[in-house]
This record gives C-alpha cells, structure tokens and sequence, in this order.
C-alpha cells in the first residue's frame, strides 16, 4: 500500500511527540504533564491507524467486485479492533 504524505507528516507529528515527552521524562516534569502528552499521542496514534485501515479498505472495495469486498471489509474491521 502506497501512503500519502498526510499520513506520513502525522507520524513524523508524534514522533515529536514521543521525543517530547523523553525529553519531559529527562528534565523530571511533573507526572500529570507527562501523562497527558502520553495519552495525547496515544490518541493520534488511534486516529492515524484509523486512517490508514480507512484509506486501505476504500482502496481495495474500489478494485473488488461486489462479491470479492466482503473479505476486505471483514479484514478492514479486524484491524480497527486489533488497532484498539
């Protein structure tokens, strides 16, 4: 699967993150703070995977037949809720 910049750049957004929070972590700030940026990037990681299983299942419904799409779309649910 070929991914678009978008989802690229959302990446590279929590990988700021991620090095963000290291850096709280290393400079000893306060555990609320740390806690919140975790679960914001949890969240953007949720939001991306949602994406991307969402731009995937549109890709292959748009090349299936009608009887070929159900195995996407049940592949497509597995991976929203192995995603969660």
């Amino acid at each position: 699967m070929k991914y678009d910049a978008k989802v690229k750049n959302r990446m590279k957004r929590i990988e700021g993150q991620v090095k963000g929070i290291i850096k709280m972590m290393e400079e000893e700030k306060d555990c609320k703070d740390v806690v919140m940026q975790l679960s914001a990037v949890k969240s953007a990681l949720d939001r991306t995977s949602a994406l991307v299983v969402s731009k995937n299942l549109e890709a292959c419904i748009r090349q299936a037949d009608d009887e070929e799409a159900e195995p996407f779309i049940n592949e497509a649910v597995n991976l929203l809720v192995k995603s969660r």
